[in-house]
């Protein structure tokens, strides 16, 4: 590759971006050029099969509601506003996606996280989104979670 000096252009190939597979790319000297390894195909697929389980905004509500305390089911339909089957629906998604752990405790069964990492991944979205809102144009108020019950599936 031809060197490049701080004040000169690249070279621009003539034949476009489209034709020309070859064309030199310039990396800015701060930036690594080297490729970053890839993970185990199989850590791609369960990492994305746990974004997917994390993905319905009541299962995003349930994880921040057992950040805070170990909950059964009756105490999540008070917090968060929705149907007892939803949110056991909900629930067996996170269990089987290992999110949650269930433990029998007499009649009922208190729902924890397996660990803190999930927390955080859900705590780092919401962040995330609630930094984007104030940026993007007002459109019409998101419905809220009790509202998307009939429409939403697991």
């Amino acid at each position: 590759m031809p060197a490049v000096s701080p004040d000169s252009e690249p070279a621009r190939s003539t034949a476009g971006p489209a034709l020309d597979s070859t064309a030199d790319h310039v990396h800015s000297p701060e930036r690594a050029a080297h490729p970053v390894p890839l993970r185990d195909q199989r850590v791609l697929v369960e990492a994305g099969e746990l974004l997917r389980a994390l993905a319905a905004p009541v299962r995003i509500a349930i994880v921040l509601q057992l950040r805070e305390a170990e909950r059964c089911v009756h105490e999540l339909v008070d917090a968060l506003g929705v149907a007892q089957p939803l949110i056991s629906q909900h629930l067996r998604v996170l269990k089987s996606a290992g999110v949650v752990h269930g433990e029998r405790h007499g009649r009922e069964v208190v729902y924890r996280l397996v660990d803190e990492h999930l927390a955080h991944i859900v705590v780092d979205a919401a962040a995330h989104a609630e930094e984007i809102s104030g940026t993007r144009s007002r459109g019409p108020a998101p419905r809220s979670i009790a509202s998307r019950q009939e429409t939403e599936t697991a």
